[in-house]
C-alpha cells in the first residue's frame, strides 16, 4: 500500500479496486484504513474544488465499516472538510444525507459482495461520480496532492426520522398489507421493517439483525438460492407479499405469495404504468439487460421507451439528462426522480410497490398478470483482464454481416441483438474481468435459437468459450 505521506508515493494503490461505478476490493489485501484515508484526503480536494465544503459518510453492517469509515472522515478533515456522519445506513440513506444535509457523500459499503469486501459510493456536489472522475481519484491518491488545511471537523447526524418521515409523508396504502420482509442481515434490517410499519403493513421480519458475516444466507435477492427463507415464510404464513435487500439497501427483490420471483424488469413495467399516469410521454429509462417485453409496455403506457448502458452511476446520469421520472436496471436498482430524488432506493421501491398493489385485493395476481418471457439468468465468460471489452468490439464489427433481417443491432452497451421473438446480449463487465450474456425468448425454443447463434458468433472471437452461471 501507499504510504502516508505529502510528496512522492512509492507504491500505487492497487488499480483494480478502482472500478467503474465505486470502490470496492477485499479487506485488508487490496483495501484497507491506508486507502480509505487518502480517498478521504483525494475526495475532500475533488469536494472543495467545486466549492463543497460539507461530506455526508455512512457505513453498512459490515465488520471492517468502522475502521474504514473513520478512517476516511479523518482524510476528509486532514483537507478541511465538514464531515457530517450519519452513522450505520443503507447506501440510499446516505444519498439522502446527500440530497437533504449537503451535496456529496461517500458510502462505505461492499454491497452485495462477500463479507470480506468493502468499498466506496461516492456523492459529489449532486452526482454519482463514476469512470474518469474515480480514475483520477485514484491518480490524485498516488501523487499525493492533497494539502493539509484547518477548519476539518466532524458531527454526527441521525437521518432515520427525515428520512422516514419523508416516506410516510409520500406513499399512501389504499389498505393495510401483511409482508415478509427479508434484511439478509444486512443494514436495511435496522430501518425497512419499521418503515413499512408506519405506512400500515403488518411485518413478519427475517434477519434483521444486522451482522456483517452474514450468517444465514449472502444478501443477495438477485441469487434465487438467496430468497428461499422468503417462500417459506410466505408458504408458512398468510402473508401477501415477499420482499428482500440486498447488503447496502439499494436493491429490492419481490416474490409472490406463491414463490415467483419478479425480476426488476418486471417490477419496472408497473412502475412506469404508475407514474406515466401522473407524468404522460415522459421518457422511461432501462438498461440493455432487461426484457424485450418492456419497451412495449412502457410505449402502451403512454411513455418514451429508452434503453441504455448498464450502470447505475450512468443510469442516474442520463436521467438527469432527459428529465427521466423513472429508471431501472435487470440488477435491481430502480431510479425515481417522480415524487424522490432520483437515486435507487430498495426500501422506497418496497413502498411504491406496495401504494400500488395495496389497490388490489390479490396483488400476488397483478404482478404474475405482468408479460414474461422465457430467459437465462445472467451468464458469464470468464476472461483475462482486458480481455472483454476488446472482444465486445470484434463482437460489434462481425454482427452487421452476421445477423439478416429482421434481426436489430445495438451496441449501446455491448452487442444485443433483438428478433421479434426474443433477443441476445453479450456485453462487458465493468467491474468484473467477465464477458455477460443473457438471453430471451418468446418460446423455449426461440430462446434456444438466440442462444445458439450467439454462442457461435462468440467462438469466432473467442474459441472455446466456457458459459457459466454470473458470481457475486
Amino acid at each position: 500500500m501507499c504510504p502516508i505521506i505529502q510528496t512522492g508515493c512509492l507504491v500505487p494503490f492497487p488499480p483494480a479496486i478502482f472500478k467503474a461505478y465505486d470502490i470496492r476490493g477485499i479487506v485488508p489485501s487490496t483495501l484497507n484504513e491506508d486507502v480509505a484515508r487518502n480517498l478521504g484526503r483525494a475526495f475532500g480536494m475533488a469536494a472543495l474544488a467545486q466549492g463543497e465544503q460539507q461530506v455526508a459518510v455512512g457505513r453498512d453492517g459490515r465488520v471492517s465499516g468502522p475502521a474504514l469509515s473513520a478512517a476516511l472522515m479523518a482524510g476528509l478533515v486532514d483537507v478541511g472538510i465538514e464531515v457530517i456522519d450519519v452513522g450505520m445506513v443503507t447506501t440510499p440513506m446516505l444519498y439522502f444525507a446527500a440530497s437533504t444535509l449537503c451535496r456529496s457523500g461517500i458510502q462505505v459499503t461492499g454491497s452485495h459482495n462477500p463479507k470480506d469486501y468493502n468499498g466506496f459510493k461516492m456523492v459529489l456536489a449532486g452526482r454519482a461520480i463514476y469512470g474518469e472522475e474515480i480514475q483520477n481519484l485514484r491518480m490524485a491518491m498516488d501523487a499525493q496532492t492533497w494539502k493539509a488545511a484547518a477548519g476539518g471537523s466532524i458531527h454526527q447526524d441521525d437521518v432515520l426520522d427525515a428520512y422516514t418521515a419523508r416516506i410516510v409523508g409520500d406513499v399512501k396504502l389504499a389498505r393495510p398489507m401483511k409482508i415478509v420482509v427479508d434484511s439478509g442481515n444486512g443494514i436495511a434490517g435496522a430501518s425497512a421493517p419499521g418503515i413499512f410499519r408506519a405506512l400500515g403493513c403488518e411485518v413478519i421480519e427475517l434477519f434483521s439483525e444486522v451482522d456483517g458475516n452474514f450468517p444465514n444466507h449472502h444478501p443477495d435477492p438477485s441469487k434465487p438460492e438467496n430468497l428461499r427463507d422468503v417462500i417459506a415464510a410466505l408458504q408458512s404464513s398468510d402473508a401477501e407479499l415477499g420482499l428482500a435487500f440486498d447488503g447496502d439497501g439499494d436493491r429490492l427483490g419481490i416474490v409472490t405469495r406463491d414463490g415467483e420471483n419478479i425480476f426488476p424488469d418486471r417490477q419496472m413495467m408497473l412502475f412506469a404504468e404508475d407514474v406515466l399516469s401522473r407524468v404522460p410521454g415522459a421518457p422511461i429509462l432501462f438498461d440493455v439487460k432487461c426484457t424485450q417485453r418492456l419497451a412495449p409496455a412502457i410505449e402502451a403506457a403512454g411513455g418514451k421507451a429508452v434503453m441504455y448502458k448498464t450502470g447505475h452511476s450512468l443510469i442516474k446520469a442520463r436521467m438527469k439528462e432527459l428529465d427521466a421520472p423513472l429508471g431501472g436496471e435487470m440488477s435491481g436498482h430502480i431510479f425515481f426522480k417522480e415524487r424522490w430524488f432520483g437515486f435507487d432506493d430498495g426500501t422506497y421501491a418496497g413502498c411504491r410497490l406496495l401504494e400500488i398493489l395495496s389497490r388490489s385485493s390479490d396483488p400476488s395476481a397483478v404482478l404474475k398478470a405482468l408479460p414474461t418471457s422465457c430467459c437465462t439468468p445472467e451468464l458469464n465468460v470468464i476472461c483475462e483482464e482486458g480481455e472483454p471489452h476488446r472482444l465486445t468490439a470484434q463482437l460489434q464489427a462481425l454482427a452487421p454481416s452476421s445477423f439478416d433481417a429482421p434481426a436489430s443491432i445495438s451496441t449501446i452497451d455491448g452487442l444485443r441483438v433483438d428478433w421479434p421473438d426474443g433477443f441476445g446480449l453479450i456485453r462487458a463487465s465493468n467491474t468484473t474481468p467477465v464477458l455477460v450474456l443473457r438471453f430471451e425468448g418468446h418460446t423455449p425454443e426461440a430462446m434456444q435459437r438466440i442462444e445458439a447463434e450467439m454462442l457461435a458468433l462468440l467462438e469466432r472471437v473467442k474459441p472455446g468459450a466456457k458459459v457459466g452461471g454470473a458470481a457475486h
